[in-house]
Order: C-alpha cells, then structure tokens, then sequence
C-alpha cells in the first residue's frame, strides 16, 4: 500500500539544482512541450465517472487535476511576462484550493483545459525557446515568504509539476486497473 506521502509525491518534491545550465533548462522546455500531448493520451479514454475518482484521499479528482494544470501554468506563463517586462515583479498568488472547488474546475469536461494546454505551451515553450541566459536569470517575488524565484528555477518547478501532476493520473489509472 502506497504512502500518503508517495501519493501525495509519486516523483518526489521539486529538486531544482543551484547551478542552471542550457542543458537543464532544454530538458524542462522538453518536458513542459510534451506535457499536452502526454496527458491527452493518458486521459482520452476515461469516461465521467473515473475523471470524478480522485487520486488520494482528501485530493483532487482526475478532472480537477486536469483543469488546475491549465490554470497553474496559465497563472506561470503570466509570471514569465512579468518577470521579463518589469524589474522583480511582487507576482499575485491564487489560492488553487478554491479555484479547484470552482464549478468550471469540478464540473467541466477536460478537454476545454487539455485544448487549452496545447494552445498556451506552444506560445510557453516558443518564449522560453527564445529567451536568453539574461533572461532565464531574470527573477519575480513570490508573496508566500518573499522568496525571489528565478525564470530559470521556475522553468524546472513547472517542468516537475507536469511530471508530478502527469504521475498522480498514471498512478490512479495503473491502482485502478483502466488501462
């Protein structure tokens, strides 16, 4: 029997190195291109009642994980922009909790937010493909403790989310036997 922690962490936490070097950074652009692709083809097949299942108990449905990865990276997208536009930006933080009890986060079908994945992570990655050391290097403030948070680092955070999020769906589907 799974821990709540390696439910909670199938792939582990974040591990973002110090040092962020071009060949790090290109896995990450890898990883985040994939994710669309990668979760339509895990979540294709699954009918109403197995989105509405959730991957742990006091967690989020399948449906609910699906729309609060279009609604983190949608948020992480706006933070690149910011980042590199204005000088350390102080970014606005969202309470996912609450955005996930929203009834279009708990209700709608997923394919409103997997079509949108696709459409933002092609303009995600063609930025980030375009960005320079400079701009990687770039920083925003995260409200929750202040902390300065790099473009570079939250490339790799949002590169283990997908991976994260991407691992609680093929958790619950290989547990529950769907495939």
């Amino acid at each position: 029997m799974p821990t709540l922690d390696f439910l909670r962490y199938p792939i582990g936490k974040p591990d973002i190195p110090r040092k962020i070097g071009p060949t790090q950074l290109k896995a990450w652009i890898g990883n985040i291109e994939e994710f669309p692709e990668k979760l339509y083809q895990l979540t294709k097949n699954l009918n109403n009642q197995q989105l509405d299942t959730v991957y742990r108990k006091g967690g989020w449905t399948i449906r609910q994980v699906v729309h609060h990865c279009y609604d983190s990276h949608h948020n992480s997208y706006t933070r690149y922009k910011w980042a590199l536009t204005e000088a350390s930006p102080l970014i606005k933080a969202y309470d996912e909790k609450k955005w996930a009890a929203l009834f279009d986060t708990s209700q709608a079908p997923i394919q409103l937010s997997i079509n949108s994945l696709f459409a933002l992570h092609a303009k995600w990655v063609f930025l980030l493909k375009g960005m320079t050391t400079a701009d990687f290097n770039k920083t925003f403030i995260h409200p929750e403790g202040n902390e300065q948070v790099s473009l570079a680092e939250n490339t790799g955070i949002y590169a283990w989310h997908c991976e994260h999020h991407f691992a609680h769906i093929a958790h619950l589907i290989s547990t529950k036997n769907w495939s």
